[in-house]
Formats: structure tokens, sequence, C-alpha cells
């Protein structure tokens, strides 16, 4: 499997975002307990978020983050950008080939 970094940028007034967050929060969770989602967080300042993925192809990573909440509500843009650590700290060593 492949790591990504989906990096979600808002196009919508911060309220339209937030009347948004708890299907996106349902949808991260669920996501997660799948296996596909490693971490999540805002940007700071709050103008998107970043999701670490796995997945078996940028094709089905991206399909997948279509299905977001905040994009297919129209109040993201993602990009999709595969990821190959070649180093990790302390407690991060699965994350590199």
């Amino acid at each position: 499997m492949a790591l990504f970094i989906l990096s979600l940028r808002y196009t919508a007034p911060i309220e339209v975002v937030d009347a948004l967050l708890p299907d996106h929060a349902a949808w991260l969770k669920a996501n997660h307990a799948e296996g596909r989602f490693l971490a999540w967080g805002r940007k700071v300042p709050r103008d998107g978020g970043i999701i670490l993925a796995r997945g078996e192809s940028r094709e089905a990573v991206a399909a997948l983050a279509a299905t977001d909440p905040f994009v297919a509500g129209g109040a993201a843009e993602v990009e999709v950008i595969e990821w190959s650590p070649t180093f990790a700290g302390e407690g991060l060593e699965g994350l590199t080939p």
C-alpha cells in the first residue's frame, strides 16, 4: 500500500465548513476504522486540513477523497499527493518501506 497526503483547502465560508463538520468527522473515523486513514488535523491558520492516508493507488485514494463531505458538499478542494517516506522518527518506523 502506498501513502498519500490529502491536502484540503476550504473554498466556502467557515460557517459552511462548520455545518459539514459532523459528517466530515464521521467520514474520517469510518475510514480510520477501515485502515485507510492514519492521522488528520486542521491547518493553521484554519483554511483547510491534512489527512495522512494509505491506499492501493492514487486513483482509488482520489475517488475516496471525493466522498469527503467537505469536498462533496462544495466546501473544500483536495489535492492528493503520493508520499514515499525515506525516514521516520521513533514511533513512526511503520511508515517507511
